[in-house]
């Protein structure tokens, strides 16, 4: 098998999976309680669980685009998609938690959206 071809994004994607099973096994803890964190309904709770997911979902991202030859290393493509998965990939957990303890974050969620833009779009271009 060969070496991960963007290095960053494969300890980025595991170390966020990690995160996952982490976050996991603490919020599972209060899971069977109704009102936990407002009720299943609440803002609170699916802010919550969205952020554990995004955590395990571009952690697995970071993995796979790490080890796929494109975009090549050195090009442009490589330079803006590298970063921006990395950024992404800690940005939407991150304020997922946030909005999660403060509703008025979630106006930030754009900052991760453009991100992983950014990384779908210069790692597509850099496999043309």
């Amino acid at each position: 098998m060969n070496d991960p071809t963007h290095l960053l994004n494969w300890y980025a994607g595991w170390i966020s999976v990690a995160l996952a099973f982490v976050t996991g096994a603490i919020i599972g803890l209060g899971f069977h309680k109704p009102g936990y964190l407002g009720g299943y309904d609440s803002l609170r709770r699916r802010m919550v669980r969205l952020g554990h997911i995004a955590l395990a979902a571009l952690g697995l991202f970071n993995v796979v685009y790490s080890l796929s030859p494109w975009p090549a290393a050195g090009t442009v493509a490589e330079r803006i998609a590298t970063p921006a998965w990395v950024i992404g990939c800690a940005l939407m957990p991150t304020i997922c938690f946030l909005t999660a303890w403060r509703e008025d974050f979630r106006h930030l969620f754009f900052l991760p959206v453009v991100s992983l833009l950014a990384a779908v779009i210069a790692t597509l271009a850099g496999g043309l």
